[in-house]
């Protein structure tokens, strides 16, 4: 099932970069950042009422929310930084760098999760760096 949700996401990220590259002509990156945040927050809350799951957050650690907050940080600074991006390049070059994100991310999880490097995932990272060199370049 989570390859399922997996897949949905690849598919529901791409659109959001198109729609965000036609999105963004004439608007500044940051409020266009700010607009589509708002908008998140709005799904976010509705799933979250509609699942009736809005009992669970008095049951959230100080530790749960400390990293949830440090993640909604860094998700705002990829958002900010990527919605500027997209404004003033390709969205087609643009995307490609963004999702160096994957091998920054098993890097990351190796030394902060104490994730194992496989000979598979070390193969990825090379061919996901080698592509985004030739989507690029």
């Amino acid at each position: 099932m989570w390859f399922l949700f997996a897949i949905l996401s690849a598919l529901f990220a791409a659109l959001t970069s198109i729609l965000a590259k036609i999105g963004i002509e004439g608007v500044n990156s940051n409020l266009a950042t700010a607009i589509r945040t708002v908008v998140v927050v709005f799904m976010s809350w509705g799933m979250v009422l509609l699942t009736n799951t809005q009992s669970g957050i008095m049951e959230i650690s100080k530790k749960n929310w400390v990293f949830l907050i440090l993640s909604g940080l860094a998700t705002g600074a990829s958002w900010l930084c990527y919605y500027r991006a997209l404004q003033i390049g390709e969205a087609s070059k643009v995307v490609p760098v963004d999702k160096l994100s994957v091998v920054i991310t098993l890097v990351l999880a190796f030394i902060f999760l104490h994730e194992t490097f496989t000979a598979k995932s070390l193969i990825g990272c090379f061919l996901i760096g080698a592509g985004t060199l030739c989507m690029v370049l």
